[in-house]
């Protein structure tokens, strides 16, 4: 008998939806893209509807023979490839490679690998949706059209190997302009007044809000001498409440998570990476084993996503936990509803969700690895909180008047704490964000009471310059204005700063001087590339194409032409540009020879101008001072020398300390140190009775920053790796952090930071994008 044919793009999809379908199915992976444009030549055909040129891949090569030998046995193929425009495309490419008759063919979707939901997708099968195609194709065609007319022209005038990209550069061009507004920005000036009161001995603060019937404003104090005669006027005046006004005010959740909201809130609350963001919750969406025996689930829908729609199904089993958990009062009077702000979401999308959101995240902690953990955790809270009755705060506004000047303090108490009651430290982070909290807690006050003046506290003020962005505002903006899709965040953060245009330093974004240099030549020869308006217009085009609106062919036709211009007439009036080092006071300790400031993506450094003859570089700040390495106590145990501490770059490129051995070169003797200094010293790998479960091979016992953990010995051939100690009968199970007790669902906190897991040298890149290798 014929069995049906399910495809995936990932293997490890494969391995997690195969035993959900027995044995008349057969699941195979597709692992990633089987087909894309050239990667010499321009591979579009520009004078023929712009139509693209593909081959097949490489890497999929091998893997095409099984796919078309299964597919020829198969009574029906289903294309069961990720839900966005990307997955629709390789569901696209797999049925012309593997010339799929549309009769035999179905297309399949779902938010979530769960049981019931491939079940529930396999009854509704669907024909591939070609305007998400031809959408996806326009996408392609259109980047490869910007990076393969615009990069060659910027290898000639200013640097070999320099790439520019529809989306990357304006995102360059936004951190440029960031730092051009700071080192404009001249600090204002200004003075407040505060007034330490005391009523019964319960004291609170009170800020200057206004003379008479006139209100002042940030600035109305922009000297010393203004809030002098304040002071002055105060002199010996009395202080009594004047008015009192009790309010009730309301706080509502925010929404589920989009892509977006995930990688801003890891990002500030975890330090995750954008990047890192979403390895991992790939990894929670494409399965994860949580019950001996039963096989791995995927823990959350899809995490490419811009819309805030969640499944009716999922409503009522929140609604259900809610009620059991924190009691009929914590749910809202009607389920909540909210609306997507993206207008190009895409609403037959869901929010990012727990699969199963009775699944708390302590009932999964022993399956998942801390990185796992603190994301699930995250998403599961802020999913249950939009569930959930809002929180209500008794608000408390006092003005208090002396002589002719009003001063007013403000105070709330929680009353109910509806989803605060899950969400509580995050949600109260967001209210510190947004200038929500109060300042004081106010003594019971009424309209005549008397106080007692403590202290006038007049304090100087300088505004500050808007920050730098980091990459949770980064994508908060580029969100905001329509550019790029949740998709292209991640690989968008990490080609700028790969391709040395950006540094990321104490996790803000600095433009190098290349980085500048180029904007500064696209924004004069191609403004349009690099204008923000005209990036989201495109989008809108796409959108518009992916809804049967537009056609492809007729979006490409009317960009290209006017490009095409722009790429000729720059050819001949864009200038060449040499980029020097920086002149610099400092002689090489090698030889003598002047130094100069030069830059990479982590960071600047004095190099010596006779390179490559003498190749000494000296690491500095941002400010120019060299950073000198610390001495430490260690001797190296090879060659006797001293080891001093040095910095070097970690997972993220984050600033990571070690020890190393002075006699460098020669002696590249290093050690790990913990946060006061000290080496850290692991012990050697144990032999285990465990068994490999990819390969079969004895698995070890080794130890890592986070504790012990088992690993094959086939490494680097296998890289499979379980939680220590395994437990009879179980899954293996990690415990909990030293110190750190476990907590009903009701009191859960959220998980704290921590530093992200660096991937072993030579180990399978995976595309932050697409979470393909």
């Amino acid at each position: 008998m014929a069995k049906s044919l399910l495809i995936v793009e990932s293997p490890t999809k494969e391995r997690t939806i195969g035993p959900m379908l027995g044995k008349d199915y057969v699941v195979r992976s597709s692992y990633g893209h089987i087909r894309d444009l050239p990667k010499k030549g321009l591979g579009v055909d520009v004078e023929n509807g712009f139509k693209p040129s593909y081959v097949v891949m490489p890497r999929a090569k091998k893997n095409l023979d099984e796919l078309v030998k299964l597919a020829g046995a198969a009574d029906r193929v289903y294309l069961a490839t990720d839900l966005d425009r990307e997955g629709e495309s390789i569901a696209w490419h797999l049925s012309k490679v593997l010339k799929l008759t549309k009769g035999k063919t179905k297309r399949i979707t779902f938010h979530e690998i769960t049981k019931a939901a491939i079940q529930e997708a396999l009854q509704h099968p669907r024909d591939i949706d070609e305007h998400l195609v031809d959408a996806q194709v326009a996408r392609r065609v259109l980047d490869r059209l910007v990076g393969y007319r615009l990069s060659p022209l910027l290898w000639e005038k200013i640097r070999p190997g320099l790439s520019a990209g529809r989306v990357q550069s304006v995102a360059v061009r936004l951190i440029c302009a960031r730092e051009e507004e700071i080192e404009k920005f001249k600090a204002e000036e200004y003075w407040t007044l505060t007034a330490l009161l005391e009523k019964e001995g319960q004291a609170f603060t009170a800020g200057l809000y206004a003379q008479g019937a006139t209100k002042f404003n940030k600035f109305s104090f922009r000297q010393k001498g203004a809030v002098d005669a304040v002071l002055a006027d105060l002199k010996g005046a009395s202080y009594a409440v004047a008015s009192v006004e009790p309010k009730e005010r309301r706080r509502s959740p925010a929404a589920p998570f989009t892509t977006a909201s995930l990688q801003q809130d890891s990002s500030r609350r975890l330090h995750y990476s954008v990047s890192r963001t979403m390895v991992i919750a790939q990894q929670l969406y494409e399965g994860v084993e949580v019950a001996p025996g039963e096989g791995p689930v995927g823990l959350i829908t899809y995490m490419r996503t811009d819309s805030v729609q969640v499944a009716r199904v999922a409503q009522s089993e929140a609604a259900e936990f809610i009620k059991k958990t924190y009691g009929q009062d914590h749910l809202p009077a009607k389920p909540r509803t909210y609306k997507t702000k993206s207008k190009s979401a895409q609403e037959a999308h869901e929010a990012i969700r727990p699969s199963q959101p009775s699944r708390t995240p302590e009932s999964v902690r022993a399956f998942l690895d801390p990185d796992q953990f603190k994301l699930y955790e995250l998403i599961w809270r802020r999913f249950m909180a939009s569930q959930m009755a809002d929180a209500i705060y008794d608000t408390v506004t006092a003005d208090i008047s002396a002589q002719k000047y009003l001063f007013r303090a403000a105070g709330h108490t929680l009353k109910f704490p509806g989803y605060l009651a899950v969400y509580g430290e995050v949600a109260d982070e967001d209210a510190k964000k947004d200038g929500d909290e109060s300042s004081t807690a106010l003594p019971p006050l009424s309209a005549g009471d008397p106080l007692d003046l403590k202290e006038l506290r007049p304090e100087q003020h300088f505004t500050e310059p808007p920050p730098r962005y980091n990459e949770a505002s980064l994508v908060k903006t580029m969100e905001e204005h329509g550019i790029g899709r949740p998709s292209t965040y991640a690989p968008i953060m990490h080609t700028i700063v790969d391709r040395g245009y950006v540094r990321l330093e104490e996790r803000r974004f600095f433009p190098s001087s290349l980085g500048r240099v180029v904007d500064g030549q696209l924004l004069v020869h191609f403004p349009e590339i690099v204008n923000v308006d005209f990036t989201a217009k495109m989008e809108d085009s796409l959108d518009e194409i992916a809804a049967a609106r537009a056609e492809g062919e007729e979006v490409l036709k009317n960009f290209y032409g006017p490009f095409e211009a722009e790429i000729q007439k720059a050819g001949t009036a864009m200038e060449k540009i040499e980029i020097k080092p920086e002149a610099s006071d400092e002689k090489c300790p090698k030889c003598q020879a002047p130094m100069g400031i030069r830059e990479n993506r982590n960071g600047r450094y004095l190099a010596c101008s006779r390179y490559p003859d003498c190749k000494s570089t000296i690491p500095i700040d941002r400010s120019g001072k060299k950073i000198v390495p610390e001495q430490s106590k260690e001797v190296c145990p090879n060659c006797g020398l001293a080891m001093v501490v040095r910095v070097g770059r970690g997972f993220g490129r984050r600033p990571t300390r070690y020890i190393a051995c002075t006699g460098y070169p020669a002696c590249k003797t290093t050690f790990s140190i913990d946060k006061d200094g000290n080496k850290i010293v692991r012990p050697k790998p144990e032999p285990t009775e465990e068994k490999c479960g990819k390969c079969g091979r004895m698995m070890w016992k080794r130890v890592g920053k986070r504790g012990p953990f088992l690993a094959c010995s086939g490494f680097p051939k296998c890289r499979n790796i379980k939680p220590f100690p395994p437990v009879s009968g179980e899954n293996p199970k990690t415990p909990p952090p030293a110190g750190k007790p476990k907590t009903p669902p009701a009191a859960e906190k959220p998980a704290p930071r921590s530093s992200v897991k660096k991937p072993r040298k030579g180990s399978k890149k995976i595309s932050p994008s697409t979470g393909k290798s």
